[in-house]
């Protein structure tokens, strides 16, 4: 039995223990105490007032018929001697009934109005949460319109960029190797030649970085086995796996054609790969794994290296954040973008001392391959 039911249950036992209490008293009290008697039958607005207020008005005039039902045949058989007492008593009883209509109507009143303030309640709780979650929507659209300004400003930058560096760079890096072949191999001064080429191609790797994210290739409609992009990916990252003596677990669920541009996230995992194995120089364990959901397939790659810390993870897919001195922190958000650009999104969790895993949300509809050129 519920609580309500419970409760329903004691408070019509305790007006019927009443009502039939009042009602004994007045039959085994002779009538010649009658101020005993006009205690008893005022004793009945107790029961009548409770039905009221518990039950409403349906339980305040139910209550109170019942008690003038009770106390009709006491006025009928004892009191029709005196004319003047069972005129009294008759008032009475349809006293009893006004009490108990109106304490009915007052109960029910104001819980009608309780439960019109509670819907009230639950209406502005409503719009309040609403209007919060358009607030937080604004906040957002607004940080991508400066987010797109940003990137706008920064296209523009890197055209400049690529046709006032590439050229100079390509004539930097010939002329170093011309130099560098016409030096002697016990020459001193051929390790600065090789010194100067090796930076000549970091500089234009950056370049490079900034290019792609400033102007992100299409995502063009296509299939591809996540297997062969993380077999391909591993292939490159062998050496260096075993160099950081790593150990490398790869479990994917079974192999299933995933809508998208294979070549771009061969990108993303590679970067997220060479990230990891970065962060564990000294040995570690490197996992890919992958879980196929319903409408979705989740990709996990962690580390159980140093992990990242929390003032870094709220900005870490930001353009230019980098926790390491030779990056150039537009490797995850140039990640992030090709996630975004097939319909996804990149989680990242990290506990510091514990390491760092990034897991990226890939739907399995081909609505999701539309390009995103902003």
């Amino acid at each position: 039995m519920t609580s309500a039911k419970k409760t329903f249950c004691l408070r019509l036992s305790i007006i019927a223990a009443l009502l039939l209490l009042v009602s004994a008293l007045h039959y085994l009290t002779t009538t010649q105490q009658t101020g005993a008697h006009d205690v008893y039958r005022r004793l009945y607005y107790v029961p009548i007032v409770l039905g009221g207020v518990w039950f409403a008005l349906r339980g305040g005039i139910v209550t109170a018929i019942l008690a003038s039902l009770l106390y009709m045949p006491h006025v009928l058989f004892h009191w029709q001697h005196n004319p003047t007492i069972a005129l009294e008593q008759y008032l009475e009883i349809v006293l009893y009934n006004v009490i108990g209509c109106l304490t009915g109507f007052l109960a029910q009143s104001e819980r009608q109005q309780k439960y019109r303030y509670q819907k009230a309640a639950e209406t502005l709780e409503g719009s309040y949460l609403k209007l919060r979650e358009q607030a937080d929507q604004i906040i957002e659209i607004e940080e991508q319109l400066r987010r797109a300004d940003r990137l706008s400003a920064l296209g523009e930058l890197s055209a400049g960029m690529a046709h006032e560096i590439r050229n100079p760079l390509g004539s930097i890096k010939g002329t170093a190797e011309i130099l560098r072949d016409g030096v002697a191999a016990d020459d001193p001064k051929l390790e600065f030649a090789e010194i100067l080429i090796r930076e000549v191609d970091r500089l234009n790797g950056v370049l490079e970085d900034f290019l792609r994210f400033a102007r992100p290739t299409p995502v063009e409609h296509g299939q591809f086995l996540l297997g062969e992009v993380v077999n391909d990916i591993l292939d490159l990252t062998r050496q260096q796996a075993a160099h950081n003596q790593v150990e490398i677990v790869v479990a994917l669920d079974d192999d299933i054609d995933i809508p998208g541009q294979g070549e771009q996230i061969k990108q993303v995992l590679l970067n997220l790969v060479l990230n990891a194995l970065q962060a564990m120089p000294s040995g570690g364990v490197l996992k890919v794994s992958s879980t196929n959901l319903e409408h979705k397939i989740d990709i996990q790659v962690s580390d159980n290296g140093p992990g990242i810390a929390l003032e870094d993870r709220e900005r870490i897919f930001n353009p230019f954040v980098t926790t390491r001195d030779s990056g150039t922190g537009l490797g995850l958000a140039i990640t992030q973008r090709i996630v975004q650009g097939h319909g996804g999104h990149i989680v990242l969790y990290s506990i510091p001392g514990q390491g760092a895993s990034f897991t990226i949300c890939l739907p399995l509809s081909l609505k999701r391959t539309e390009a995103i050129t902003s």
